[in-house]
């Protein structure tokens, strides 16, 4: 089954945190799952395996500690977050095969911007031939089911990152799909089209055809 995808808009991040803990803490085995699309306000989180260190400068942006695997990450307008509310026994899928279709799913939509991504090993989310990422990716699992997902920079204030080692990696460059574009000379389209677009496209992949499991 197609996971149905909820359109939050814009949104702080504790309100829908604390909203993701509560949907997963009260979901039975027949609650369905759902996809969470949000924009954030300016954001810094840190993952279970994060060092404070690695935040340079948070300036007046709030930083807050989750239980998502990673490190550090930024959220903020013109980023499109999926949160992904997955039973995962019911779909017959491990972490690692949805982390995989998660991938899968941002490469496929990039490819229709004609922006080539890949997969780096050992390093979740999506990035660009020149190593730069464009997608960052986290996930808890908890009684089976998952919560947080994955961001795609689609049209952002990249400076926000320079107050971070972002995935506590000091070489590591972030881009966004419109800097992207532009360095092209191809037009970017509007944020709400790619966000939703790119929800969609998470959702066609965890579609019951693509249940298999990923080895």
């Amino acid at each position: 089954m197609t996971p149905a995808v909820i359109d939050l808009g814009r949104r702080p991040y504790g309100e829908v945190l604390t909203a993701m803990r509560q949907f997963t803490a009260q979901r039975d085995p027949q609650t369905p799952d759902q996809l969470w699309l949000v924009e954030h306000d300016p954001v810094y989180t840190l993952g279970l395996a994060a060092r404070s260190q690695h935040v340079l400068d948070a300036g007046t942006t709030a930083v807050i500690r989750v239980e998502r695997g990673g490190q550090v990450t930024y959220h903020g307008p013109g980023q499109a977050v999926v949160y992904v509310l997955l039973d995962l026994r019911r779909r017959a899928l491990t972490v690692r095969a949805l982390v995989h279709r998660l991938e899968q799913a941002t490469i496929d939509l990039l490819a229709e911007f004609g922006v080539p991504a890949i997969r780096r090993p050992g390093m979740p989310g999506v990035y660009l031939s020149d190593a730069s990422k464009i997608a960052a990716l986290g996930l808890k699992v908890s009684r089976g089911c998952t919560l947080h997902g994955i961001a795609l920079n689609i049209a952002m204030d990249l400076r926000p990152f320079e107050g971070i080692h972002p995935c506590g990696d000091a070489t590591l460059q972030v881009t966004d799909l419109a800097q992207t574009l532009a360095a092209t000379q191809r037009r970017a389209r509007a944020f709400p089209e790619v966000a939703k677009a790119f929800a969609k496209s998470i959702a066609d992949a965890l579609s019951a055809e693509n249940t298999e499991s990923t080895r």
